[in-house]
């Protein structure tokens, strides 16, 4: 080999490193930013006192002091690893429940939390309000999250006897809901409640590509 060829594969051989090395670099430290999270608009409704204020304050690692019932409505932002939910929550109180269908408009998921460890009045009530968000018009086709809150009470109804009482396998036939036992002292398995609802808003959002 000349000196002419040995430098040309010299020359090609720092060429091919400083490519390699480049590529590494670009790997390692230039990744980018990760892709957005999708974000969902939920209402959250449920009577006053099923524990709608509580549930979304510890999602959020809020503090659980001077919680105080929702007047009127609140917005929070809840995040998860795959998805970010803005929950409007709806106060539960009779003055109040009258307007819940105000703020239906552009709410692309439900979640209904109930007092599992009600009286037999108030969990009548709650059938009824269930009942009516199931068959409401802005409502009756979008992913459900019914929470039987308070599993903790002695009192607590199973999730079986919730399902019957509020006769939910006829009424919510064909439609996409999710009924779960929840409490504040289990945040793990409310979390795992949240997931399957965002993995139900993901199936909604792929619906008109499947048709």
């Amino acid at each position: 080999m000349d000196y002419l060829s040995l430098c040309e594969c010299i020359q090609l051989s720092f060429a091919v490193c400083r490519i390699g090395i480049y590529t590494c670099f670009r790997t390692l430290c230039c990744k980018g930013p990760p892709p957005p999270r999708p974000e969902y608009d939920v209402v959250c409704i449920g009577l006053t006192g099923s524990g709608k204020t509580s549930l979304l304050s510890q999602l959020c690692s809020e503090s659980p002091d001077n919680i105080v019932p929702t007047t009127g409505f609140s917005i929070k932002a809840v995040p998860f690893q795959n998805a970010i939910l803005n929950v409007k929550e709806l106060g539960g109180a009779a003055n109040i429940r009258k307007y819940w269908s105000r703020y239906y408009q552009g709410s692309q998921g439900v979640i209904f939390v109930l007092d599992s460890a009600a009286s037999e009045d108030d969990l009548e009530i709650a059938r009824n309000e269930l009942h009516s968000a199931l068959q409401h018009p802005q409502l009756c086709t979008l992913p459900f999250l019914i929470l039987a809150n308070h599993q903790d009470k002695p009192a607590a109804r199973s999730v079986q006897e919730i399902k019957k009482y509020f006769e939910l396998e006829p009424l919510a036939r064909g439609k996409h809901w999710i009924l779960q036992p929840s409490s504040l002292d289990d945040t793990e398995a409310v979390k795992d409640s949240f997931t399957m609802l965002i993995s139900l808003l993901e199936e909604k959002d792929l619906e008109p590509m499947r048709m």
